[in-house]
This record gives structure tokens, C-alpha cells and sequence, in this order.
């Protein structure tokens, strides 16, 4: 059996597990989740990240690992260079991080592939989640930012939505927590930290709350998502567990253009970007 690891690597965290690539799951016994100081020194970042790998990896052959690497961009995944020159990992701009993990690692380059962040929950989704069994996907992650991604049949590409035009600003102040967090103190003159607190309150303002997020949601779905001829949608991220409480609204609205896509809620949450990694690094090793 091929000795895979999937790793998501995140602004304050690195998180990882061993997957099995014939059950398409993650070995919970193998999983690590460290933090990281991504505003730090390059050599720090480096030390937390290498230290994690050993963990998950010590019981693997290295000559017959292969690891699939989730990260955020702007980055150049076929050659493993970041590009972020402000914020996190800045100190880390313009570094061969593929080249820099092997050496680390004393493994070769060709055992490491990287894949967008938000691709990577596609790309989980479809290799052990809901959507194995179709051939063009579109999948949202809404949390705390909204996270766009692709499947045409080969590979999830990130759709990079979040700052697209929407009503009177862009996508991510309509579809992410902050919009409820905006909303409720609007509404209420309260505040709520996110759709868990939401849940808590009367259900009159829920009510008004989720209409309206459906609302916004629908009109995403019309102006951006319809346009890729998807044969599913996929959502994944914290919004997502409260899909119920938007659902029969936001089928009206499609319902109202004439929209017949079945929609899918995420079936490992947390654990698609790791999965996600995984089954694209085994993907990209069998070309």
C-alpha cells in the first residue's frame, strides 16, 4: 500500500494524517496538529513544519512516501514557491518549498506535490466525500472567508471568488460569518460571534437571518455559480452545518430561475483539505 500523507497547511497551524488510499480515509491514530508562527523567520517556519512531517511520517519508508501538500496562495504549486509578499509567510517569499522540505526530509522533490487550499477540499470531497461520482463539481467553503473551487473532470482549480463584485461590495462580505456577525448587530444592536450563537436566539430572528443569507446565497449561485454548468454543488465550512435552516428558501430561489442543482453538504468537514492533498498528490504520481 502507497504510504500517503495528507497536509493542510494553514496561517497559524499545520495539520496532517496518514491516509489510506484504498478505504480513502484518514488514520485517525496518525493525526498532528501543530502551531506555527507564520509571521515568523523562515527558519522557524521551516522547524515547525519539518517537526509535524516526523511525527506523522516515522513509522513510513521514505523512499516510498508521497505527500500532498494543501496551501494557501498566491503560490506556484508546480514548482512549490511561495508568493506572498505581505502578511503571513513573508519571510518565506520567493523559497522553494518543495525543494527546501526534500532536503529536510532527505526526500526527492518528486514525492511532494502541492495543491490549493481551497482546491484541496474539493479534491477531498471527491476522492473520500459526497461528490465521488460526478464529473463537474462546483464547491464553496463558507466560514470565516468564502473559498471557491472547480472540478472538471481532472482537476479542482481555485475559482478565486471571494473579491468578485456583489451588490454593493464583493462576494465575501455577503457570504461569510462576518456578514451574520454585520447582520445580527444591524438588526439587533447585539452581538453574535457566528451562526453557532445565531442558534441560541429567538427564532423570529433566526428566521430573518437565514431568509436573508439564502437570499444572498441564491444570487451568488445565479450571478457566478450557474456560469460553470456544474452537475453538483458542494458545500463545505462551518456555514454549511446550518444548511438546513436556509435550505427550503434558498430552493425557492433556484427554483425561480429555473436552476435544477443538486446541492451536497461537505461529509468530512475539517479533514477534506488533508484527504484532499492526499488524493492529489496520488493522482499527480500516477500521470
Amino acid at each position: 500500500m502507497q504510504n500517503i500523507v495528507g497536509i493542510d497547511i494553514g496561517g497559524s497551524h499545520i495539520t496532517m494524517a496518514q491516509v489510506d488510499p484504498e478505504k480513502r480515509e484518514i488514520i485517525t491514530s496518525t493525526y498532528v496538529r501543530e502551531h506555527v508562527d507564520s509571521f515568523g523567520p523562515r527558519e522557524t517556519i521551516f522547524s515547525d513544519w519539518i517537526s509535524a512531517i516526523e511525527k506523522v511520517s516515522r513509522n513510513l519508508v521514505k523512499e516510498d512516501l508521497l505527500m500532498g501538500i494543501a496551501m494557501p496562495g498566491p503560490f506556484d504549486y508546480e514548482h512549490g514557491i511561495s508568493l506572498m509578499q505581505q502578511g503571513k509567510f513573508i519571510d518565506i517569499y520567493k523559497v522553494n518549498i518543495k525543494e527546501e522540505i526534500a532536503k529536510r526530509l532527505s526526500i526527492s522533490s518528486d514525492q511532494i506535490h502541492f495543491v490549493n487550499d481551497a482546491g484541496a477540499f474539493l479534491e477531498g470531497e471527491i476522492f473520500g466525500g459526497c461528490v465521488r461520482d460526478y464529473s463537474r463539481i462546483f464547491g464553496v467553503t463558507l466560514g470565516t472567508g468564502l473559498g471557491s473551487a472547480f472540478y472538471n473532470g481532472e482537476v479542482a482549480s481555485d475559482e478565486d471568488l471571494w473579491d468578485s463584485p456583489f451588490r454593493d461590495s464583493i462576494c465575501e462580505d455577503y457570504l461569510a460569518t462576518r456578514w451574520f456577525v454585520n447582520h445580527y448587530a444591524a438588526l439587533t444592536g447585539e452581538e453574535i460571534s457566528g451562526t453557532k450563537d445565531l442558534l441560541d436566539k429567538p427564532e423570529e430572528i433566526q428566521t430573518r437571518m437565514f431568509n436573508d443569507y439564502a437570499d444572498s446565497f441564491a444570487e451568488f449561485i445565479v450571478k457566478y455559480v450557474k456560469n460553470y454548468d456544474p452537475e453538483v454543488l458542494v458545500i463545505g465550512g462551518n456555514i454549511a452545518k446550518v444548511y438546513p435552516y436556509f435550505k427550503n428558501r434558498l430552493d425557492e430561489h433556484l427554483s425561480q430561475h429555473k436552476i435544477s442543482l443538486p446541492i451536497k453538504i461537505s461529509a468530512i468537514f475539517e479533514d477534506a483539505a488533508i484527504l484532499g492533498a492526499a488524493g492529489y498528490a496520488l493522482k499527480k504520481s500516477n500521470r
